[in-house]
């Protein structure tokens, strides 16, 4: 289905003090769009002062520019543009932002733009038009980025051109339908008919299929957001017995023995593809390369080596396994929040049939056979 086809259409933009580029890119989404694309509704997101100049020049009930170009162009009733839609980036104390002045303005700017974007792309019955045409240019890079990693096949990105001397006049706000003369500063007059308003749609990359799984559940800060899709496109695990540590996308998880070892033994098994491309089912799977790894662990004589011998010495059982499993996973999410997403033991399967085991690709997993933690007087 194309874009303009949705029943929701929603036209995101970013402004500063131009409010003219929102009804610059209406009329050329509306007026010259070959489809025509117009929208359901119209969000901004900008700054508190930023938000004062668009209600006044947009919205004020007899003045305001975006209800002359839905009369000019008969859409007053087409779009929906309440003053609620016009949104500010809060302060870090909840307030309207003033300004994006500093380094820590610019984080609270991403990540509302991150939530906004995120919200709109929810709806699967919704092609999002995000437009960065206005505001600061990090704005415009937060929210493209936004799009990147949320955008659908529907949703599309752009900027709006617009010809000399129009661009840089106050007084511009789109071509109407009847042409008039705008008189300047300085005696100079510009006549509506020679305006050139274009629409350049920007191509984006769509990440959403690699976004980890709870970053579409839950509100994530666009900092995290980014580090973890970069973990979760590009992992690599790799092991070190000797610091009893998992390195996961570079960062070290520290594992107690008993923990390693499983961990390291379900790699293993991942890497040589053993059960059902590395996933096993409990009770099929003996301990025997567990037990092994944990003696070289913590060395032949150490009293834990014979109590976890004696535990499972009639196999894996669903509660032993659950433990390490969940334990493992804790510590992963704690340590790497979404970007734990690669690294977790998984489940496959349906009940009574469920198998377990690592998803990460057998290239990205690093195993190390030399270098132990023999003697390690550590709890199992």
């Amino acid at each position: 289905m194309a874009p303009h086809d949705f029943p929701r259409r929603a036209l995101l933009a970013v402004t500063g003090l131009t409010p003219q580029v929102v009804t610059e890119t209406l009329y050329a989404m509306c007026v010259t769009g070959d489809p025509p694309f117009v929208p359901t509704e119209v969000h901004l997101v900008t700054t508190a002062e930023g938000a004062e100049q668009a209600r006044l020049a947009l919205l004020d009930a007899e003045s305001g520019q975006f209800h002359a170009f839905c009369r000019d162009y008969g859409l007053d009733a087409a779009i929906d543009f309440p003053a609620a839609n016009i949104h500010v980036i809060p302060d870090a104390s909840g307030a309207p932002l003033e300004d994006i002045r500093t380094p820590e303005d610019n984080t609270l700017a991403a990540d509302c733009l991150l939530g906004h974007v995120r919200s709109l792309c929810d709806d699967p019955q919704a092609a999002v038009h995000v437009s960065i045409a206005g505001g600061r240019k990090t704005m415009g890079f937060f929210v493209g980025y936004a799009l990147s990693l949320f955008g659908r096949p529907q949703d599309r990105l752009s900027h709006v051109l617009v010809n000399a001397p129009f661009e840089s006049t106050r007084m511009f706000y789109f071509p109407p339908a009847r042409p008039r003369v705008l008189h300047l500063e300085k005696n100079r007059s510009i006549h509506t008919a020679d305006a050139r308003v274009m629409l350049a749609e920007i191509p984006f990359v769509r990440l959403r299929e690699d976004l980890p799984r709870d970053a579409l559940r839950h509100p994530t800060p666009f900092a995290t957001l980014v580090a973890a899709t970069q973990q979760h496109r590009e992992p690599s695990l790799r092991f070190e017995p000797g610091q009893l540590a998992a390195i996961c996308g570079g960062h070290a998880i520290k594992l107690s023995p008993a923990l390693f070892a499983f961990y390291w033994w379900l790699a293993r098994l991942r890497v040589r593809g053993d059960g059902e491309g590395g996933f096993i089912a409990i009770r099929q799977q003996s301990p025997d390369e567990y037990l092994q790894l944990y003696e070289r662990l913590v060395g032949r004589t150490h009293d834990s080596l014979a109590t976890l011998r004696a535990t499972l010495k009639g196999g894996f059982y669903g509660a032993f396994f659950q433990e390490k499993r969940a334990k493992i996973n804790g510590l992963l999410k704690g340590a790497l929040s979404l970007g734990a997403e690669p690294y977790r033991v998984q489940s496959a399967g349906v009940r009574n049939h469920m198998r377990y085991g690592l998803a990460l690709e057998p290239r990205h997993v690093e195993l190390r056979e030399y270098g132990t933690a023999a003697g390690i007087a550590r709890s199992a």
